[in-house]
């Protein structure tokens, strides 16, 4: 059977950095009469198998210049890619400069993100700033009514099939313009975040005596950053080289030498611990200890992009490995905190992972070996579980004190819970509540946390109003997870179990996850709208548990 909007592919660009599987696709284009367009080295390894093809720079008459930084760059490319074909106006121009279009665009980005990560010089992660790549996997994604864009080697066995089978249908190329898009925000995240840590340090490498001066009227306490950095050693103080921004001075105490908690964990490797450092593995080291099972914890910006348990225990990795496909796109740059001692399985996983801070109460000698290979990864080995206690938060003039919130409540027990609605739980999704509830006191409220089968799938934090809190976890739940958006992108928020850390004020924001497909919850309660919200779950079937017990984190 015909598909209308199935498009045959007549002639390919082909321009790959890893050439992984290059060779096997280039056959199968080659064996059905497809023209080969390619680059630089890419068009050398395709013709040393004996395959035609064609150079970039004989399509646009001008020879690759400046190492190779332009070669796609130019009309005669671009316009073959971007031309829409329903356009008899685009056809006509295409006609008129002697232009052929493209169906299908094959390009991979230069490895920007591992150049960083294995500890690349300057010039040679500047080297690795894809341009032609990415303003040519954009355009066949714009123009996808047209082309099909492939930049994942996991999809080089589907062109090979559609190159022979009469080409990809437009809801093909769609698909396939959704991985391209998610690929090229990924990618320039990564140089985003690496050129504002480089900001970071050379506005901290800049900083002088003016810094000094407009800190010395900081209060009581200021003497602590007055003191010269021997005077603060002899005190027990050690200086970090800036605060929570370059022009904010810092340092570090350790109120108790039997007890150094976090503030003196052991240093295994990497660089020195920053301000944001310490108050990132802070943050993710009590949630980790929340739980009793094996936990992972990915901490990005004091909220938790990942958390995960796993039920065997002594398999970290498993906690890890879920706790990562929470959301992988903000794990880049994160902070890994785990209630076990890490192993090389958990190790492995870690590695091809920027990360700026790993912590455990221990570390197998192999997995340690292997994450001291990453020269800038912190390594942190603090050895005791961190303790109840008392908060101290500075105000203006004076100071808040309060106990630390450590799921101390009554309400924090499931036994204690009060069923509100629908059927109670069985053993696996009571599991899965106690897992939110638990996870949720991590999260800045408003907060909402989905979680399946022991680890988080979608988390809405921070936000000003409860609503935008669900919106967000379902969102995310739907799209950050392994295999990203698109049509084969798993719905996560649905069967997923929610928690929120206060109650809903209104029945919206809990219908948002009902029609996500959400099957249990467990809340505060405390509403004066409490009626209605039970109401709206007893409508959809849902399971509700109350807790009489919230966990505000602000």
């Amino acid at each position: 059977m015909t598909v209308p909007d199935r498009r045959p592919i007549r002639r390919a660009l082909v321009s790959v950095y890893d050439k992984t599987g290059l060779l096997e696709l280039a056959t199968a284009l080659d064996a059905v009469g497809v023209e080969i367009v390619s680059t630089g080295s890419t068009a050398a390894r395709i013709r040393e198998a004996g395959l035609a093809v064609v150079d970039a720079a004989e399509v646009t008459g001008f020879p690759e210049m400046l190492d190779g930084r332009v070669k796609t760059l130019h009309p005669r490319i671009h316009a073959g890619i971007l031309a829409d074909l329903r356009s008899e106006d685009h056809a006509a121009q295409l006609a008129a400069q002697d232009i052929a279009p493209f169906d299908l665009v094959v390009v991979n980005l230069y490895p920007f993100e591992e150049t960083v990560a294995a500890g690349g010089t300057f010039d040679e992660i500047i080297e690795k700033i894809d341009i032609g790549g990415p303003s040519m996997v954009r355009g066949a994604a714009k123009n996808f009514a047209s082309v099909a864009v492939v930049c994942d080697v996991e999809d080089y066995a589907r062109a090979a099939r559609a190159a022979g089978g009469g080409g990809f249908t437009l809801a093909e190329r769609q698909e396939l313009a959704t991985i391209a898009f998610t690929r090229t925000a990924q990618y320039d995240a990564a140089i985003s975040d690496w050129m504002l840590a480089r900001l970071d340090e050379q506005a901290a490498d800049a900083e002088t005596a003016d810094a000094e001066a407009a800190a010395q009227a900081g209060g009581e306490d200021a003497y602590l950053l007055e003191m010269s950095d021997e005077e603060a050693a002899e005190a027990g103080l050690r200086t970090l080289r800036y605060g929570e921004n370059p022009h904010q001075r810092a340092r570090v105490a350790v109120i108790d030498d039997d007890a150094p908690g976090l503030a003196g964990a052991e240093q295994l490797g990497g660089k020195a611990m920053s301000y944001n450092n310490y108050v990132d593995a802070d943050a993710a080291v009590r949630a980790a200890f929340d739980h009793d099972l094996p936990c992972v914890v990915v901490m990005k910006h004091n909220n938790p992009c990942g958390i995960a348990v796993a039920g065997e225990a002594d398999d970290i990795a498993l906690a890890h490995a879920r706790a990562h496909g929470t959301d992988p796109v903000s794990a880049y740059g994160g902070v890994i905190a785990a209630n076990r001692p890490v192993t090389l399985a958990m190790a492995e996983q870690v590695k091809p992972v920027f990360t700026e801070v790993i912590l455990a109460p221990g570390y197998d000698e192999a997995a340690l070996e292997l994450l001291r290979t990453k020269k800038n990864l912190r390594i942190l080995q603090i050895a005791e579980r961190p303790r109840e206690g008392v908060e101290i938060r500075q105000i203006w003039g004076g100071s808040l004190i309060q106990d630390a919130d450590a799921l101390q409540a009554d309400g924090d027990d499931p036994s204690t819970w009060t069923l509100a609605a629908g059927e109670a739980a069985d053993e696996a999704t009571l599991a899965d509540l106690a897992f939110a509830w638990r996870s949720i006191r991590a999260v800045k409220s408003n907060a909402i946390l989905l979680a399946h089968d022991g680890a988080a799938v979608g988390i809405g934090m921070g936000q000003v109003n409860r609503l935008d809190s669900c919106r967000l976890a379902v969102q995310r739940a739907n799209t950050l997870g392994e295999h990203g958006e698109g049509e084969d992108a798993p719905e996560r928020a649905r069967g997923a179990v929610a928690a929120s850390d206060a109650f809903f004020p209104f029945a919206d924001g809990l219908e948002i996850l009902l029609e996500a497909g959400v099957r249990a919850v467990v809340q505060p309660g405390g509403s004066i709208r409490d009626d209605e919200v039970i109401e709206a779950a007893r409508a959809a079937g849902v399971t509700m548990y109350l807790t009489g017990t919230r966990h505000f984190a602000h």
